[in-house]
């Protein structure tokens, strides 16, 4: 698959079928990073421990992130398999998920729109030119509505538990890893399911009840800093900013600012979820830092909220001021040095991405190396996507 964020993928291997996957996730996230930019900028802004706290703009925050975010990404999910029904009916199925749920039902839009979308497309292959004339309408439209309705049941039922569960399990994993002190590994669960939007899971359900024992007990706790830590993310977008693709370059100064200063570290997951490769550096970098806690004695008071630089050091105790930024530092810098790796320093990224339809049939075509690509059936179908 070749979007404006990833260029065509070819080959039928294992690699070639990861890199189509993320092609896919690019796909449905990147389109859609201006929405989170927002709602990052709004979060910063306004909650009550943002910059500029206010009840009213931070009522903006809940909404955002449970119900139109998910719908955006299950909406572009669908436009990509079947075009603008199929984005249709994967938002209709994506409204079923959020309301069975009580966390950010990201992934689960991402399998719900896309699913949706497909089964609307099979249904249209199946009646397609046995359509009574003048009907066409009548049965379009009734057939997208019986689909979507259909699968926002399905996901209350069935795909939103799945999801819910997932997240419960990888809560329960990472406290299991807490208990027998094997924090540096904890960032291998740590790490991927943060980029799956279970960070405030984790942190607050795990770790933050977790850390407030200890903190009262020794007066500092090592736990608020496994998942708030923003040194890795902020070595994952100074990457990005390197050596990413030339067409994500330029939203990644806001996004490191909203990372680092504003806390929200949300902002950086669309980045992993386009190169799914990159989780490698997350929990390279994330292991580095919890590591370099240990070894130094770091811990904070309380969980910062929102994990910000300044939040980091509004409580870190007295005198603990070099062992928390020196942990966030080493995250940072070996985060860095694996994500550059990954993204091949850059390599690649001086020519333009092939430009190439969005929709599944350019995932599922690949092109060798110097095929007549003049024809116009090839010319129709790489016309330059745009967002």
């Amino acid at each position: 698959m070749a979007t404006e964020y990833t260029p065509q993928v070819q080959g039928t291997g294992v690699k070639a079928v990861v890199q189509r996957f993320g092609g896919y996730l690019a796909g449905m996230v990147m389109p859609n990073i201006g929405a989170f930019i927002a709602w990052g900028l709004i979060t910063a802004l306004f909650i009550p421990t943002g910059w500029f706290p206010n009840e009213t703009m931070g009522e903006l925050v809940g909404p955002m992130i449970a119900s139109l975010l998910p719908i955006l990404i299950g909406y572009t999910g669908g436009r990509l398999v079947h075009g603008q029904r199929g984005a249709v009916v994967g938002a209709v199925a994506t409204v079923g998920i959020i309301v069975g749920s009580d966390v950010p039902m990201f992934l689960g839009a991402m399998i719900i729109g896309p699913l949706a979308a497909y089964l609307l497309k099979l249904f249209d292959g199946l009646i397609e030119d046995r359509i009574p004339s003048g009907f066409e309408m009548l049965i379009n439209n009734f057939s997208s509505g019986i689909i979507g309705g259909v699968m926002a049941i399905v996901g209350i039922l069935a795909i939103g538990p799945v999801v819910r569960a997932t997240t419960d399990a990888a809560g329960s994993a990472v406290d299991w890893m807490v208990t027998h002190s094997l924090l540096p590994f904890v960032s291998i669960l740590v790490e991927p399911a943060k980029v799956l939007f279970l960070n405030n899971a984790i942190n607050h359900g795990v770790f933050g009840p977790l850390g407030v024992a200890e903190a009262a007990e020794d007066g500092k706790s090592i736990l608020f800093m496994i998942e708030s830590n923003p040194g890795p993310g902020l070595g994952l977008l100074v990457a990005f900013l390197l050596f990413g693709p030339r067409l994500l370059r330029a939203s990644t100064p806001a996004a490191i600012i909203i990372h680092f200063l504003g806390g929200i570290h949300e902002i950086y997951f669309p980045y992993v979820l386009m190169k799914p490769r990159l989780i490698l550096a997350m929990i390279a970098g994330g292991a580095a830092g919890v590591w370099t806690f240990m070894i130094t004695g770091a811990g904070l008071v309380a969980t910062p909220s929102p994990g910000s630089i300044f939040a980091y050091l509004a409580v870190t105790p007295r005198g603990g001021w070099f062992p928390v930024l020196l942990g966030v530092i080493i995250s940072a810098a070996v985060t860095f040095a694996v994500a550059s790796v990954l993204l091949g320093f850059g390599r690649g990224e001086g020519k333009e991405p092939i430009e190439e339809s969005t929709g599944p049939q350019a995932a599922t075509s690949d092109y060798p190396a110097g095929a007549e690509v003049g024809t116009e059936a090839h010319t129709s179908r790489s016309a330059p996507t745009t967002y």
